[in-house]
Parts: C-alpha cells; sequence; structure tokens
C-alpha cells in the first residue's frame, strides 16, 4: 500500500513539474520578454529586465496600426459570439434529432458528421463558395465557416449527452399537448446545461484564438482578428519582439482566465457526456 501510495505521489509530482517546463515557463518567458524594451527583448534572453516599460509597450501595442487591436478584439468577439451562439443551439437539435429518431436518414447524417471529424477542411472549395454567396471577405462568411467545421465535435458532445435522458420525458411531454420544438426547447434543452457550458467554452477559446481561418477567409486590416494582429510587429528584415510578445500576452489572457475558472465545468461536460453515452 504505501509502496503504490509512493508511486502515485512520484508521478503526481512528475506530472506538475512537466506542465510547469511545458506551460508555465514559456509563459514566464513571454512575460518578461513583452516587459523589456526593445533592445534587451532582441537578444531574447530568459533574464529580468533592467526596465520594466510594461505601460508603454501595452500603449504602443494598441496604438500601432491606427488601433487595430481594438478592431481586432471587437471582430474577434463578434466572431465567437454569434458562432458559439449558433453552435449550441444548432448541433443541439440535430444531436436530438438524430438520437431520438434512427434510421436510415439518421445513419448518413451520422456519417457525414464523422467525415467532418476525419476529412481535412479544403481551403481553395471553401472560398469558391463563399465567393458565389458573396460572403468570402465578410464577418458572416468567417461565422458559417467557423460553425461548419467545428459542427461534428458539437454534435457528438451533444448526442452523448441527450442519450442519457430517459425518453419517458419526450413522451410526457407529447401527451401534455407539447409540440417537438417545445419537447426540445422546454424538455430537453434545460437538461442539457453540463454540456453546454462545456460546449460554449471548448468552443469559445478554439474560435478566439482561430489563426488559419481568418487568415484564409477574412483577409484585411479592417477585418483583422486578434490572432493576425501577431504580423504588425514583424517583418522581413526586423521583429520587434518586445511588442509582438506583449501582444500574445494581451490576446492570451481572455481564453487563459476563461479556462482557469471554468476548467472543472469542462471535464465534468465532457466525461458525464462521455460515461453516460
Amino acid at each position: 500500500m504505501r509502496t503504490s501510495t509512493l508511486r502515485r505521489t512520484s508521478l503526481e509530482v512528475v506530472a506538475v513539474l512537466v506542465a510547469f517546463a511545458v506551460f508555465i515557463v514559456p509563459f514566464i518567458f513571454m512575460f518578461l520578454t513583452a516587459s523589456k524594451d526593445s533592445t534587451e527583448a532582441s537578444d531574447l534572453k530568459f533574464s529580468l529586465p533592467t526596465t520594466w516599460p510594461i505601460v508603454d509597450n501595452i500603449k504602443e501595442v494598441f496604438e500601432a496600426r491606427d488601433h487595430m487591436l481594438v478592431t481586432a478584439f471587437k471582430n474577434s468577439i463578434i466572431l465567437t459570439v454569434a458562432s458559439v451562439a449558433i453552435l449550441v443551439v444548432l448541433c443541439a437539435m440535430v444531436a436530438f434529432v438524430l438520437q431520438r429518431r434512427p434510421g436510415r436518414v439518421a445513419n448518413a447524417v451520422n456519417l457525414l458528421v464523422l467525415s467532418g471529424l476525419i476529412i481535412p477542411p479544403a481551403v481553395v472549395p471553401t472560398i469558391w463558395v463563399l465567393q458565389e454567396l458573396h460572403l468570402f471577405k465578410t464577418l458572416p462568411g468567417l461565422i458559417l465557416v467557423e460553425v461548419a467545421f467545428q459542427m461534428s465535435f458539437t454534435v457528438l458532445l451533444f448526442r452523448a449527452f441527450i442519450a442519457a435522458i430517459p425518453r419517458e420525458l419526450d413522451e410526457a411531454a407529447m401527451i401534455d399537448g407539447c409540440s417537438g420544438l417545445k419537447v426540445f426547447f422546454k424538455v430537453i434543452f434545460p437538461l442539457l446545461r453540463p454540456v453546454t457550458i462545456t460546449v460554449i467554452l471548448t468552443n469559445s477559446v478554439f474560435i478566439f484564438n482561430d489563426f488559419v481561418n481568418p487568415l484564409y477567409f477574412l483577409p484585411g486590416d479592417e477585418n483583422a482578428t486578434v490572432q493576425l494582429t501577431l504580423y504588425n510587429f514583424m517583418s522581413q528584415f526586423s521583429t520587434d519582439y518586445n511588442l509582438l510578445f506583449m501582444n500574445i500576452v494581451l490576446i492570451t489572457v481572455p481564453p487563459l482566465v476563461l479556462f482557469i475558472f471554468f476548467n472543472r465545468k469542462i471535464v465534468a461536460g465532457m466525461t458525464s457526456g462521455a460515461v453516460k453515452g
């Protein structure tokens, strides 16, 4: 018993040290570099700065390219909120129908959902589709892209959780005169709160931090999202590392705080869905 306890403690200590080395140390290096002036930051050394021009660096980052970071935060917030709202409602409804009404159509849709997890997204055909819909280089077009790319994973999460809800609740509501939509929104959807929180948090962090999709489908300075502002301080011949790392710190803080405060709810929602499914 004592040997197993010591072994478990040793594994926990090793896991904490690995997590510290992989996640905490890079963030400390990033913060220290962001707190230096341009001359010290160019050395890229893990050392304390001789001066701490943090406020000046933050001010310069926000003022760069006509306050592009402010516009980027606005675009990223709109993109994240709209995409997550559509994902929650749409994917919960799809998962409910797939779980409650099995058949050939449901099997075909299931195959499409699984293929969305396996087949990588194609950039050029997606751009062509957006151009035909006159949505290329627009925020609504990027919202649809984010919803499409995250839909498969979200549907599977909701479906695993809905499988644990007894069908007798649906039947009782139907007997009371509820239509299909009322059954979903008044009976089923309130019960999906744990997995809904998980879906909101995981998709929010992913979409807010997304770099590739905005780069391909929403080009232009006026359409920039927070991840694309990293180019503000990088060029072919020089890079302002103190401003670059300060920019990274500023755009990393919101999703990091979100994850720190709600990580238990994320794990609880995914675990309950997995176990009950």
